[in-house]
């Protein structure tokens, strides 16, 4: 077994109402920043042992899919790094 850590970002789709990114543009606005668009996103560090790295991204999706993400809503990103 290896240690990974995998990290599991978790953001509206766009079209979803993101209440917290509009507010935080419109902030940002007016401390005098540019935007074009903001979004908001969850990131979930998760360490576990695993065979290998596809074994470590393959537990990290289901748990994206049955408790972290809501598909509906949701769009989610994994990436698995080896720990050190």
């Amino acid at each position: 077994m290896t240690a990974f850590t995998a990290t599991v970002t978790v953001r509206l789709k766009r079209g979803v109402l993101d209440p917290e990114a509009e507010t935080t543009q419109r902030q940002l606005e007016r401390l005098g920043f540019d935007l074009d668009d903001l979004r908001s996103a969850d990131r979930f560090e998760i360490d576990l042992d695993a065979d290998g790295a596809d074994e470590a991204a393959e537990r990290a999706e289901e748990m994206a899919e049955r408790l972290l993400a809501n598909p509906t809503i949701h769009d989610y990103d994994v990436e698995v790094a080896e720990r050190e």
